[in-house]
Protein backbone atom coordinates (compact mmCIF):
# COMPACT_ATOMS: atom_id res chain seq x y z
CA UNK A 1 0.00 0.00 0.00
CA UNK A 2 1.68 3.28 -0.97
CA UNK A 3 0.47 6.17 1.72
CA UNK A 4 1.06 9.74 0.34
CA UNK A 5 0.48 13.32 1.24
CA UNK A 6 0.95 16.03 -0.95
CA UNK A 7 2.33 19.73 -1.15
CA UNK A 8 -1.25 20.79 -2.20
CA UNK A 9 -3.03 18.71 0.68
CA UNK A 10 -4.53 16.60 -1.86
CA UNK A 11 -5.01 12.92 -1.63
CA UNK A 12 -4.79 10.21 -4.31
CA UNK A 13 -7.75 8.41 -4.82
CA UNK A 14 -8.07 5.10 -2.02
CA UNK A 15 -5.06 6.10 -0.37
CA UNK A 16 -4.77 6.24 3.39
CA UNK A 17 -3.42 10.14 4.65
CA UNK A 18 -0.21 10.44 5.97
CA UNK A 19 2.11 13.53 6.17
CA UNK A 20 4.28 11.71 4.09
CA UNK A 21 5.59 13.79 0.56
CA UNK A 22 6.01 12.83 -2.81
CA UNK A 23 8.50 14.91 -4.12
CA UNK A 24 8.23 16.07 -8.04
CA UNK A 25 10.19 17.53 -9.81
CA UNK A 26 8.95 20.39 -12.06
CA UNK A 27 11.07 23.15 -11.80
CA UNK A 28 13.57 22.95 -14.48
CA UNK A 29 14.95 25.59 -16.77
CA UNK A 30 13.60 25.20 -20.25
CA UNK A 31 10.25 23.82 -19.19
CA UNK A 32 7.55 26.11 -20.02
CA UNK A 33 4.12 25.95 -18.71
CA UNK A 34 4.73 22.88 -16.12
CA UNK A 35 2.25 21.93 -13.79
CA UNK A 36 1.42 18.80 -11.59
CA UNK A 37 -1.51 17.12 -10.93
CA UNK A 38 -1.61 14.04 -8.25
CA UNK A 39 -4.28 12.36 -10.44
CA UNK A 40 -4.86 11.02 -13.86
CA UNK A 41 -8.73 11.51 -13.96
CA UNK A 42 -8.59 13.69 -17.12
CA UNK A 43 -9.12 12.51 -20.49
CA UNK A 44 -6.53 13.37 -23.29
CA UNK A 45 -6.93 13.47 -27.04
CA UNK A 46 -5.39 10.85 -29.11
CA UNK A 47 -3.23 12.22 -32.09
CA UNK A 48 -2.20 9.66 -35.35
CA UNK A 49 0.91 7.67 -33.98
CA UNK A 50 2.92 9.85 -36.28
CA UNK A 51 2.18 12.78 -34.21
CA UNK A 52 2.36 11.11 -31.23
CA UNK A 53 5.67 11.95 -28.80
CA UNK A 54 7.56 8.74 -28.64
CA UNK A 55 7.48 6.49 -25.60
CA UNK A 56 10.08 7.72 -22.51
CA UNK A 57 13.01 5.62 -21.17
CA UNK A 58 13.76 4.72 -17.25
CA UNK A 59 16.52 6.59 -15.52
CA UNK A 60 17.47 4.95 -12.12
CA UNK A 61 15.34 4.10 -9.39
CA UNK A 62 16.43 3.76 -5.48
CA UNK A 63 14.25 1.90 -2.58
CA UNK A 64 15.71 2.61 0.74
CA UNK A 65 14.70 4.58 3.94
CA UNK A 66 13.55 7.55 4.60
CA UNK A 67 11.28 9.66 7.88
CA UNK A 68 7.94 9.98 8.74
CA UNK A 69 6.47 11.31 11.16
CA UNK A 70 10.65 10.78 12.95
CA UNK A 71 9.51 6.87 12.27
CA UNK A 72 11.73 5.12 9.60
CA UNK A 73 9.81 3.79 6.50
CA UNK A 74 10.89 2.16 3.25
CA UNK A 75 10.74 4.73 0.41
CA UNK A 76 11.46 4.64 -3.39
CA UNK A 77 12.31 7.27 -6.19
CA UNK A 78 11.20 6.89 -9.61
CA UNK A 79 13.16 8.31 -12.68
CA UNK A 80 12.18 8.73 -16.05
CA UNK A 81 13.75 10.66 -18.93
CA UNK A 82 12.75 11.92 -22.82
CA UNK A 83 14.14 10.74 -25.72
CA UNK A 84 16.29 12.99 -27.27
CA UNK A 85 14.55 13.07 -30.47
CA UNK A 86 12.25 15.85 -32.82
CA UNK A 87 9.00 13.97 -30.72
CA UNK A 88 10.16 15.61 -27.69
CA UNK A 89 8.25 19.13 -29.64
CA UNK A 90 4.80 17.46 -29.58
CA UNK A 91 5.06 16.68 -26.17
CA UNK A 92 1.83 18.02 -24.38
CA UNK A 93 2.97 15.99 -20.88
CA UNK A 94 3.91 12.78 -18.95
CA UNK A 95 2.51 11.03 -16.53
CA UNK A 96 3.40 7.87 -13.76
CA UNK A 97 1.32 5.56 -12.40
CA UNK A 98 2.32 3.49 -9.36
CA UNK A 99 0.29 0.05 -8.89
CA UNK A 100 1.12 -1.98 -6.11
CA UNK A 101 0.07 -5.25 -6.68
CA UNK A 102 -0.53 -7.12 -3.23
CA UNK A 103 -3.42 -4.76 -2.67
CA UNK A 104 -4.03 -3.28 -6.24
CA UNK A 105 -4.14 0.15 -4.75
CA UNK A 106 -2.58 2.36 -7.19
CA UNK A 107 -1.19 6.63 -7.36
CA UNK A 108 -1.01 8.60 -11.00
CA UNK A 109 0.89 11.79 -11.10
CA UNK A 110 0.65 13.68 -14.52
CA UNK A 111 2.98 16.50 -15.45
CA UNK A 112 1.43 19.27 -17.81
CA UNK A 113 4.64 21.15 -20.10
CA UNK A 114 5.98 22.43 -23.24
CA UNK A 115 9.04 21.66 -24.86
CA UNK A 116 10.83 23.82 -27.68
CA UNK A 117 14.31 21.75 -27.87
CA UNK A 118 15.27 18.46 -27.85
CA UNK A 119 17.71 18.69 -24.93
CA UNK A 120 17.36 20.87 -21.58
CA UNK A 121 20.05 23.42 -21.37
CA UNK A 122 22.78 21.65 -19.69
CA UNK A 123 22.76 19.25 -23.31
CA UNK A 124 21.43 16.35 -21.15
CA UNK A 125 17.79 14.47 -21.34
CA UNK A 126 15.04 16.08 -20.06
CA UNK A 127 14.51 13.80 -16.68
CA UNK A 128 11.16 13.94 -14.34
CA UNK A 129 11.18 12.05 -10.90
CA UNK A 130 8.84 11.16 -8.37
CA UNK A 131 10.58 10.89 -4.86
CA UNK A 132 10.18 9.56 -1.28
CA UNK A 133 7.22 7.43 -2.12
CA UNK A 134 6.47 5.85 0.92
CA UNK A 135 5.90 2.02 0.08
CA UNK A 136 5.61 -1.47 1.95
CA UNK A 137 8.34 -3.81 2.79
CA UNK A 138 8.18 -6.82 1.03
CA UNK A 139 5.54 -5.45 -2.23
CA UNK A 140 6.13 -5.13 -5.61
CA UNK A 141 4.97 -1.84 -7.31
CA UNK A 142 4.40 -1.89 -10.91
CA UNK A 143 5.28 1.59 -12.71
CA UNK A 144 4.30 2.89 -15.68
CA UNK A 145 5.42 5.40 -17.41
CA UNK A 146 3.91 7.23 -20.83
CA UNK A 147 4.04 10.64 -23.06
CA UNK A 148 0.83 12.39 -23.68
CA UNK A 149 -0.72 12.81 -26.71
CA UNK A 150 -1.26 9.34 -26.65
CA UNK A 151 -0.87 7.46 -30.28
CA UNK A 152 -4.39 6.21 -31.92
CA UNK A 153 -1.79 3.09 -32.88
CA UNK A 154 -0.21 1.52 -30.60
CA UNK A 155 1.44 2.63 -27.31
CA UNK A 156 3.68 4.83 -26.27
CA UNK A 157 4.73 3.80 -22.62
CA UNK A 158 7.27 2.27 -20.39
CA UNK A 159 6.25 -0.26 -17.86
CA UNK A 160 8.67 -2.05 -15.12
CA UNK A 161 8.46 -4.03 -11.68
CA UNK A 162 10.07 -2.66 -8.55
CA UNK A 163 10.30 -5.03 -5.73
CA UNK A 164 10.49 -3.54 -2.24
CA UNK A 165 13.22 -6.05 -0.04
CA UNK A 166 12.10 -7.86 2.58
CA UNK A 167 12.74 -6.93 6.41
CA UNK A 168 15.88 -9.22 6.15
CA UNK A 169 17.60 -6.11 3.68
CA UNK A 170 20.18 -4.48 5.65
CA UNK A 171 18.67 -1.21 4.95
CA UNK A 172 15.08 -2.03 5.24
CA UNK A 173 14.97 -3.75 8.38
CA UNK A 174 15.91 -0.41 10.44
CA UNK A 175 12.53 0.67 9.03
CA UNK A 176 9.63 1.49 11.90
CA UNK A 177 7.32 -1.70 10.10
CA UNK A 178 9.92 -4.34 10.08
CA UNK A 179 11.07 -3.15 13.71
CA UNK A 180 7.54 -3.45 14.59
CA UNK A 181 7.98 -7.42 12.71
CA UNK A 182 10.79 -8.07 14.98
CA UNK A 183 13.60 -7.73 12.03
CA UNK A 184 16.20 -6.71 14.58
CA UNK A 185 15.48 -9.18 17.62
CA UNK A 186 18.33 -11.10 18.71
CA UNK A 187 17.10 -14.03 20.74
CA UNK A 188 20.57 -15.15 22.20
CA UNK A 189 19.40 -18.45 23.18
CA UNK A 190 20.74 -19.74 26.31
CA UNK A 191 20.21 -23.56 27.65
CA UNK A 192 21.79 -25.61 30.63
CA UNK A 193 20.26 -28.79 31.90
CA UNK A 194 20.21 -29.83 35.68
CA UNK A 195 19.64 -34.06 36.49
CA UNK A 196 17.40 -34.25 39.96
CA UNK A 197 15.81 -36.66 41.91
CA UNK A 198 13.47 -39.72 39.76
CA UNK A 199 15.32 -38.99 36.79
CA UNK A 200 13.91 -35.89 36.21
CA UNK A 201 15.70 -32.99 33.97
CA UNK A 202 15.59 -29.88 34.68
CA UNK A 203 15.95 -27.84 31.06
CA UNK A 204 16.53 -23.69 31.43
CA UNK A 205 15.99 -21.74 28.53
CA UNK A 206 16.83 -18.49 28.17
CA UNK A 207 16.89 -15.74 25.66
CA UNK A 208 16.67 -11.86 25.10
CA UNK A 209 13.76 -10.35 24.80
CA UNK A 210 12.68 -7.15 22.13
CA UNK A 211 10.48 -3.80 22.97
CA UNK A 212 8.13 -4.64 20.14
CA UNK A 213 7.00 -7.92 21.82
CA UNK A 214 5.63 -8.24 24.98
CA UNK A 215 4.54 -11.66 25.35
CA UNK A 216 6.95 -14.82 24.09
CA UNK A 217 5.69 -18.24 23.97
CA UNK A 218 8.39 -20.79 24.96
CA UNK A 219 8.03 -24.42 23.91
CA UNK A 220 9.94 -27.85 23.86
CA UNK A 221 9.22 -30.97 22.24
CA UNK A 222 10.99 -34.66 21.60
CA UNK A 223 9.07 -37.54 20.32
CA UNK A 224 6.42 -38.18 22.35
CA UNK A 225 5.93 -34.66 24.49
CA UNK A 226 5.50 -31.69 23.94
CA UNK A 227 4.88 -28.69 26.26
CA UNK A 228 5.03 -24.75 26.18
CA UNK A 229 4.43 -21.79 28.28
CA UNK A 230 3.95 -18.78 27.99
CA UNK A 231 6.15 -15.19 29.44
CA UNK A 232 5.13 -11.80 29.73
CA UNK A 233 8.82 -9.43 29.57
CA UNK A 234 7.16 -6.68 31.59
CA UNK A 235 10.11 -4.60 32.53
CA UNK A 236 12.78 -6.51 31.41
CA UNK A 237 15.33 -7.60 28.44
CA UNK A 238 15.98 -11.18 29.48
CA UNK A 239 13.72 -13.72 30.16
CA UNK A 240 13.63 -17.47 30.94
CA UNK A 241 11.76 -20.35 31.64
CA UNK A 242 12.71 -24.09 32.88
CA UNK A 243 11.12 -26.87 32.37
CA UNK A 244 10.75 -30.48 34.50
CA UNK A 245 11.00 -33.23 31.74
CA UNK A 246 10.70 -37.14 33.08
CA UNK A 247 13.68 -38.42 31.78
CA UNK A 248 12.59 -42.32 31.20
CA UNK A 249 9.81 -40.89 28.74
CA UNK A 250 12.16 -39.08 26.63
CA UNK A 251 12.96 -41.81 23.39
CA UNK A 252 16.08 -39.62 21.96
CA UNK A 253 18.30 -37.40 22.65
CA UNK A 254 16.99 -34.60 20.58
CA UNK A 255 14.87 -31.74 21.64
CA UNK A 256 13.60 -28.98 19.31
CA UNK A 257 13.23 -25.39 21.33
CA UNK A 258 10.95 -22.68 19.93
CA UNK A 259 10.62 -19.34 21.01
CA UNK A 260 7.15 -17.40 19.51
CA UNK A 261 7.42 -13.67 19.88
CA UNK A 262 4.05 -11.93 19.71
CA UNK A 263 5.25 -8.68 17.79
CA UNK A 264 2.66 -5.78 16.80
CA UNK A 265 2.34 -6.27 12.87
CA UNK A 266 2.88 -10.06 13.08
CA UNK A 267 0.70 -11.32 15.56
CA UNK A 268 -2.26 -12.21 13.22
CA UNK A 269 0.12 -13.58 10.22
CA UNK A 270 2.54 -15.81 12.50
CA UNK A 271 5.58 -14.58 13.46
CA UNK A 272 9.18 -15.38 12.64
CA UNK A 273 10.09 -18.06 14.96
CA UNK A 274 13.34 -18.84 16.86
CA UNK A 275 14.16 -22.44 17.04
CA UNK A 276 17.07 -24.94 18.14
CA UNK A 277 17.94 -28.36 17.89
CA UNK A 278 19.54 -29.89 21.49
CA UNK A 279 21.33 -32.88 22.16
CA UNK A 280 20.49 -33.10 25.85
CA UNK A 281 22.66 -36.58 25.71
CA UNK A 282 25.47 -33.86 25.70
CA UNK A 283 24.89 -32.27 28.66
CA UNK A 284 23.98 -34.90 31.40
CA UNK A 285 26.45 -36.61 33.18
CA UNK A 286 26.99 -39.89 31.22
CA UNK A 287 26.13 -42.18 34.06
CA UNK A 288 22.82 -40.98 33.48
CA UNK A 289 23.41 -41.64 29.84
CA UNK A 290 23.46 -45.13 30.30
CA UNK A 291 20.63 -45.17 32.75
CA UNK A 292 18.97 -43.36 29.52
CA UNK A 293 20.45 -45.92 27.46
CA UNK A 294 19.12 -48.34 28.99
CA UNK A 295 15.27 -47.14 29.06
CA UNK A 296 15.55 -47.42 25.40
CA UNK A 297 16.78 -50.62 24.48
CA UNK A 298 14.42 -52.06 27.17
CA UNK A 299 12.10 -50.36 25.49
CA UNK A 300 12.86 -52.15 22.05
CA UNK A 301 13.66 -55.51 23.32
CA UNK A 302 17.49 -55.85 22.85
CA UNK A 303 19.23 -55.70 26.50
CA UNK A 304 22.06 -57.94 25.30
CA UNK A 305 23.41 -55.76 22.49
CA UNK A 306 22.91 -52.83 25.05
CA UNK A 307 24.98 -54.29 27.07
CA UNK A 308 27.68 -55.10 24.69
CA UNK A 309 27.35 -51.44 23.84
CA UNK A 310 27.75 -50.06 27.11
CA UNK A 311 31.03 -52.45 27.66
CA UNK A 312 32.97 -51.27 24.73
CA UNK A 313 31.43 -47.41 25.19
CA UNK A 314 33.97 -44.58 26.36
CA UNK A 315 32.65 -41.73 27.38
CA UNK A 316 34.26 -38.14 27.52
CA UNK A 317 37.97 -38.48 28.91
CA UNK A 318 38.15 -37.33 32.94
CA UNK A 319 34.60 -37.26 33.63
CA UNK A 320 34.30 -37.17 37.40
CA UNK A 321 31.51 -39.95 36.88
CA UNK A 322 33.20 -42.27 34.69
CA UNK A 323 33.75 -45.77 35.19
CA UNK A 324 36.93 -46.64 37.04
CA UNK A 325 38.50 -48.34 34.16
CA UNK A 326 38.25 -45.24 31.74
CA UNK A 327 39.69 -42.81 34.48
CA UNK A 328 43.51 -41.99 34.84
CA UNK A 329 45.02 -44.11 36.97
CA UNK A 330 45.71 -40.49 39.52
CA UNK A 331 41.99 -40.32 39.09
CA UNK A 332 39.53 -42.50 40.97
CA UNK A 333 36.17 -40.37 42.25
CA UNK A 334 34.29 -43.01 44.13
CA UNK A 335 30.90 -40.67 43.69
CA UNK A 336 29.95 -37.67 41.74
CA UNK A 337 30.76 -34.08 42.86
CA UNK A 338 28.57 -31.07 43.66
CA UNK A 339 29.50 -27.60 43.01
CA UNK A 340 27.64 -24.43 43.84
CA UNK A 341 28.36 -21.55 41.63
CA UNK A 342 27.99 -17.80 43.27
CA UNK A 343 28.07 -15.05 40.43
CA UNK A 344 27.32 -11.22 39.79
CA UNK A 345 24.40 -10.67 36.68
CA UNK A 346 27.24 -8.07 35.44
CA UNK A 347 25.31 -8.59 31.71
CA UNK A 348 23.38 -10.70 29.60
CA UNK A 349 26.68 -11.57 27.63
CA UNK A 350 28.18 -12.90 31.44
CA UNK A 351 25.50 -14.22 32.53
CA UNK A 352 25.49 -16.39 29.10
CA UNK A 353 28.77 -17.58 30.28
CA UNK A 354 28.06 -18.70 33.55
CA UNK A 355 25.62 -21.09 31.93
CA UNK A 356 27.82 -21.95 29.42
CA UNK A 357 30.59 -23.07 32.14
CA UNK A 358 27.27 -24.79 33.91
CA UNK A 359 26.80 -26.93 30.91
CA UNK A 360 30.45 -27.33 30.31
CA UNK A 361 30.62 -28.60 34.52
CA UNK A 362 28.24 -31.06 33.34
CA UNK A 363 29.01 -32.15 30.19
CA UNK A 364 32.27 -32.60 30.08
CA UNK A 365 33.28 -33.11 33.30
CA UNK A 366 30.36 -34.80 34.86
CA UNK A 367 29.79 -32.21 37.63
CA UNK A 368 26.16 -31.72 39.24
CA UNK A 369 26.00 -27.83 39.13
CA UNK A 370 24.02 -25.80 41.53
CA UNK A 371 22.89 -22.71 39.94
CA UNK A 372 19.79 -20.18 40.93
CA UNK A 373 19.46 -19.84 37.08
CA UNK A 374 18.25 -23.93 37.25
CA UNK A 375 16.65 -24.24 40.46
CA UNK A 376 13.88 -21.32 40.22
CA UNK A 377 11.36 -23.41 41.37
CA UNK A 378 12.10 -23.90 44.55
CA UNK A 379 13.80 -20.50 45.12
CA UNK A 380 10.57 -19.36 44.65
CA UNK A 381 9.06 -21.36 47.00
CA UNK A 382 11.97 -20.95 50.00
CA UNK A 383 12.99 -17.15 48.88
CA UNK A 384 16.65 -15.94 48.35
CA UNK A 385 18.22 -15.86 51.79
CA UNK A 386 16.58 -19.33 52.82
CA UNK A 387 17.38 -21.07 49.44
CA UNK A 388 21.01 -19.84 49.71
CA UNK A 389 21.93 -20.98 53.63
CA UNK A 390 19.41 -24.52 52.96
CA UNK A 391 22.15 -24.60 49.84
CA UNK A 392 25.48 -23.50 51.96
CA UNK A 393 24.23 -26.15 54.61
CA UNK A 394 24.25 -29.11 52.07
CA UNK A 395 27.49 -28.35 50.69
CA UNK A 396 29.40 -27.89 54.04
CA UNK A 397 27.82 -31.27 54.98
CA UNK A 398 29.54 -33.32 52.12
CA UNK A 399 32.62 -33.00 50.44
CA UNK A 400 31.17 -30.66 47.52
CA UNK A 401 32.32 -27.12 46.54
CA UNK A 402 31.18 -24.00 46.38
CA UNK A 403 32.72 -21.66 43.47
CA UNK A 404 32.67 -17.76 43.63
CA UNK A 405 33.09 -16.38 40.02
CA UNK A 406 34.69 -13.08 40.62
CA UNK A 407 33.52 -10.33 38.44
CA UNK A 408 33.56 -6.25 38.30
CA UNK A 409 30.21 -6.65 39.95
CA UNK A 410 31.47 -9.23 42.56
CA UNK A 411 33.98 -6.69 43.40
CA UNK A 412 31.92 -3.42 43.46
CA UNK A 413 29.12 -5.20 45.50
CA UNK A 414 31.71 -6.01 48.24
CA UNK A 415 32.69 -2.92 48.27
CA UNK A 416 29.04 -1.25 48.87
CA UNK A 417 28.85 -4.05 51.97
CA UNK A 418 31.86 -2.39 53.35
CA UNK A 419 29.99 1.16 53.56
CA UNK A 420 30.56 2.26 49.91
CA UNK A 421 27.58 3.37 47.48
CA UNK A 422 25.27 0.82 46.57
CA UNK A 423 25.31 -0.73 43.58
CA UNK A 424 22.42 -1.45 41.54
CA UNK A 425 22.84 -3.74 38.19
CA UNK A 426 20.34 -3.70 35.52
CA UNK A 427 20.34 -7.66 35.10
CA UNK A 428 19.53 -7.68 38.72
CA UNK A 429 16.51 -5.15 38.43
CA UNK A 430 15.43 -7.44 35.19
CA UNK A 431 16.07 -11.06 37.90
CA UNK A 432 12.49 -12.50 38.54
CA UNK A 433 14.78 -12.81 42.58
CA UNK A 434 17.11 -9.93 42.13
CA UNK A 435 20.65 -9.38 43.29
CA UNK A 436 21.54 -13.10 44.72
CA UNK A 437 25.26 -11.84 45.34
CA UNK A 438 25.19 -9.86 48.35
CA UNK A 439 23.17 -12.05 50.44
CA UNK A 440 25.53 -14.41 49.54
CA UNK A 441 28.78 -13.06 50.45
CA UNK A 442 27.05 -11.92 53.78
CA UNK A 443 26.62 -16.01 53.99
CA UNK A 444 30.03 -17.05 52.52
CA UNK A 445 32.42 -14.92 54.66
CA UNK A 446 31.87 -15.66 58.40
CA UNK A 447 32.37 -19.25 57.19
CA UNK A 448 35.27 -18.73 55.12
CA UNK A 449 37.65 -17.92 57.81
CA UNK A 450 36.52 -21.49 59.60
CA UNK A 451 39.08 -23.73 59.61
CA UNK A 452 36.61 -26.49 59.25
CA UNK A 453 34.80 -25.00 56.26
CA UNK A 454 38.21 -23.42 54.62
CA UNK A 455 38.53 -26.11 51.47
CA UNK A 456 34.74 -25.41 50.43
CA UNK A 457 35.81 -22.37 49.02
CA UNK A 458 37.05 -22.04 45.63
CA UNK A 459 37.63 -18.51 44.12
CA UNK A 460 38.17 -18.18 40.06
CA UNK A 461 37.80 -15.36 37.39
CA UNK A 462 37.77 -15.26 33.69
CA UNK A 463 41.01 -13.54 32.43
CA UNK A 464 39.10 -12.82 28.94
CA UNK A 465 36.92 -10.82 30.36
CA UNK A 466 37.75 -10.04 34.27
CA UNK A 467 40.61 -9.70 35.81
CA UNK A 468 42.66 -10.36 39.68
CA UNK A 469 41.84 -7.15 40.82
CA UNK A 470 38.20 -7.97 40.51
CA UNK A 471 38.59 -10.52 43.63
CA UNK A 472 37.19 -9.11 47.05
CA UNK A 473 39.67 -8.86 49.57
CA UNK A 474 38.63 -11.38 52.17
CA UNK A 475 39.21 -14.54 49.60
CA UNK A 476 43.14 -13.07 48.70
CA UNK A 477 43.60 -15.54 51.54
CA UNK A 478 42.87 -19.07 49.32
CA UNK A 479 43.88 -19.63 45.89
CA UNK A 480 42.47 -18.01 42.87
CA UNK A 481 41.86 -19.68 39.73
CA UNK A 482 42.72 -18.24 36.42
CA UNK A 483 40.35 -19.70 33.70
CA UNK A 484 40.25 -21.27 31.11
CA UNK A 485 44.04 -21.62 31.58
CA UNK A 486 43.86 -23.13 35.45
CA UNK A 487 40.67 -25.07 34.64
CA UNK A 488 42.29 -28.24 35.20
CA UNK A 489 43.78 -27.40 38.38
CA UNK A 490 40.11 -26.04 39.49
CA UNK A 491 38.91 -29.35 38.29
CA UNK A 492 41.01 -31.38 40.85
CA UNK A 493 40.31 -29.48 43.62
CA UNK A 494 36.41 -29.91 42.87
CA UNK A 495 37.21 -33.84 42.59
CA UNK A 496 39.48 -33.49 45.64
CA UNK A 497 42.09 -35.22 44.20
CA UNK A 498 45.76 -34.37 43.71
CA UNK A 499 47.34 -33.33 39.78
CA UNK A 500 51.19 -33.98 41.28
CA UNK A 501 52.15 -36.79 42.82
CA UNK A 502 55.49 -38.91 43.56
CA UNK A 503 56.63 -39.16 40.08
CA UNK A 504 53.83 -38.41 37.64
CA UNK A 505 51.54 -35.38 36.95
CA UNK A 506 48.08 -36.46 36.24
CA UNK A 507 47.00 -35.00 32.81
CA UNK A 508 42.86 -34.67 31.65
CA UNK A 509 42.82 -34.78 27.85
CA UNK A 510 40.13 -32.03 26.96
CA UNK A 511 40.86 -29.85 29.90
CA UNK A 512 43.48 -27.49 28.87
CA UNK A 513 43.54 -24.18 27.72
CA UNK A 514 43.78 -25.26 24.19
CA UNK A 515 41.95 -28.38 24.55
CA UNK A 516 38.45 -27.79 26.19
CA UNK A 517 36.87 -26.02 22.99
CA UNK A 518 37.03 -29.34 20.94
CA UNK A 519 33.65 -30.31 22.64
CA UNK A 520 30.57 -29.08 22.09
CA UNK A 521 30.26 -27.64 25.52
CA UNK A 522 33.24 -26.37 25.67
CA UNK A 523 33.14 -24.64 22.35
CA UNK A 524 30.11 -22.61 23.52
CA UNK A 525 31.78 -21.65 26.59
CA UNK A 526 34.77 -20.36 24.03
CA UNK A 527 32.28 -18.54 21.90
CA UNK A 528 30.34 -17.07 24.86
CA UNK A 529 33.86 -15.65 26.27
CA UNK A 530 34.50 -14.29 22.99
CA UNK A 531 31.36 -12.53 22.48
CA UNK A 532 31.82 -10.51 25.81
CA UNK A 533 35.50 -9.96 25.06
CA UNK A 534 34.40 -8.24 21.74
CA UNK A 535 31.63 -6.26 23.50
CA UNK A 536 33.81 -5.08 26.22
CA UNK A 537 36.06 -3.74 23.53
CA UNK A 538 33.22 -1.76 21.47
CA UNK A 539 32.33 -0.74 25.02
CA UNK A 540 35.31 0.05 27.03
CA UNK A 541 32.43 1.74 29.68
CA UNK A 542 30.35 -1.30 29.94
CA UNK A 543 30.11 -1.86 33.42
CA UNK A 544 29.12 2.32 33.85
CA UNK A 545 26.30 2.14 31.50
CA UNK A 546 24.83 -1.31 33.91
CA UNK A 547 25.00 0.73 37.12
CA UNK A 548 21.06 1.79 37.39
CA UNK A 549 20.86 4.78 40.16
CA UNK A 550 18.12 4.65 42.67
CA UNK A 551 16.38 7.30 40.96
CA UNK A 552 15.75 4.96 37.91
CA UNK A 553 14.41 2.09 39.91
CA UNK A 554 11.51 4.54 42.53
CA UNK A 555 10.65 5.57 38.81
Amino acid sequence: MIHVAFFCSCLATGFAASSYLWIADCNQPGLDNCTIKYNCTDTFKVVPSRSAPTAPEWGPDYVGIGKDHHLSVPIMNVTWRLKADASVLTLQGSQLRIVDQHTNQSVCVHFTFSVDRQLNPNFSKWAFSLSRVSVEAGHTYTLTASNLPQPDVGDNAITKQVTVPGCDDEIIRNSQMCLENGSLWDAQVATAFSLGKHQMLSVFVGFEADKHSDLYQVSIQSDGIHFSKSVSKENRTSLNVTFGLDLSKLLKCELLITIKPFFKRCVNNGCRLEQMNINYCLYIPPRNAVIKGAVGVVFVGVCFAYLLWAASYKDLVGMASSAADQQPQCLQVPERKKVFILYSLDHPLYKNIVLKLSAFLTAKCGIEVILDLLDSTRLGILGRIQWLDWQREQIEGSSDKILLLCSQGVQAKWRAMCGEKRVLLREDLHSPVGDMLTPALGLIVPHLVRRATFEKYMVAYFEDVCSPEDVPSPFHVTVRYNLMKQFEELFFRILDAEKHGPGRVCHIEGLAEGEYHRCPSGRALQEALGAFREYQLKHPQWFDEELVEELEVEE
